[in-house]
């Protein structure tokens, strides 16, 4: 089952009331949306926005049954004119939860995590034409070490990446097992779980457009809110966190928007013991000025 991760210091950041419309970016399994829709009851909407329709088609009835909520199956990237579809004004909050949810890693057989022998894909939506599997086999090392370096900050990414060019010679690399054997053996064996979260991160931002999904999520997002408006955003890696965090202090020293908090907001202890996953989350949110 998906956690959501932050949830309550999430909703008191958004501070939904009632009646207010809001978007969730990454809707996953809807645990913030549901308690947003309690918060903006009676007449409150939500619209929830999620990138892979497997991940949407799995969900319970109780979730999409709901008449005050609607769920479109595309990126976020595509915000503006998802809302425009779906004639959704009068917006008071967006949320962005970075994360994957517990079901890509878990149960979507997508190759997210390096604990799992499933295929090299890492796509949230089937149409994405890139997948893992052709970065690892078509990209030159070069480009994998830039890769690799730049999304993944991993120090042994020139090593990693003229080794998956060496083994793929011999036979295309198709699994996420036939992969981390690889980076095992160039990385060394007491720096090997870092080293393949890293080279995994990385080849999954760079398959679903990750960093210019967000550039694109914020900006068109925070045109769109009301006045007053509230835009929270959480991170679960100091690139993503970056993105959040440059783009919100230049918002705020253009005077169109106000922090909410000066450093950004880390689950407790409590939250971290339930939920391992959450470990690495930051919150980090603004207020529109009117």
């Amino acid at each position: 089952m998906h956690i959501p991760v932050l949830l309550k210091e999430t909703i008191a950041a958004l501070d939904p009331k009632p009646n207010e419309n809001f978007i969730d970016c990454t809707f996953g399994w809807g645990g913030h949306s549901l308690a947003i829709l309690e918060k903006i009851a009676p007449n409150g909407l939500v619209l929830g926005i999620e990138w892979d329709g497997r991940s949407l088609a799995a969900l319970p009835r109780e979730v999409t049954d709901n008449p005050r909520l609607t769920i479109e199956n595309d990126s976020y990237a595509n915000i503006a004119a998802i809302a425009k579809k779906h004639n959704f004004g009068k917006i008071s909050g967006i949320l962005l939860d970075l994360g994957m949810s517990s079901w890509h890693v878990d149960e979507s057989k997508k190759g997210f995590s390096f604990s799992k022998d499933e295929p090299l894909d890492m796509r949230y939506a089937d149409d994405t034409p890139l997948t893992a599997e052709r970065i690892v086999n078509d990209y030159s090392a070069a480009k994998l070490e830039i890769l690799f370096g730049d999304y993944g900050q991993e120090r042994s990414a020139a090593k990693i990446a003229r080794a998956i060019e060496k083994a793929r010679i011999a036979k295309r690399i198709d699994s996420t097992a036939a992969l981390a054997k690889i980076v095992e053996a160039a990385s060394g064996r007491s720096y090997t779980r870092s080293a393949l979260a890293r080279i995994f991160q990385a080849l999954r931002i760079e398959v679903n457009a990750e960093f210019e999904n967000i550039h694109r999520g914020i900006d068109d997002g925070f045109e769109m809110m009301d006045g007053g408006g509230r835009m929270a955003v959480i991170t679960f890696h100091s690139l993503e966190d970056g993105i959040a965090k440059r783009k919100f202090r230049e918002l705020s020293k253009l005077g169109r928007a106000k922090l909410l908090f000066a450093k950004p907001i880390s689950p407790g202890e409590e939250e971290m013991k339930k939920n391992p996953r959450s470990r690495s989350a930051k919150l980090r949110a603004i207020e529109k000025i009117a």
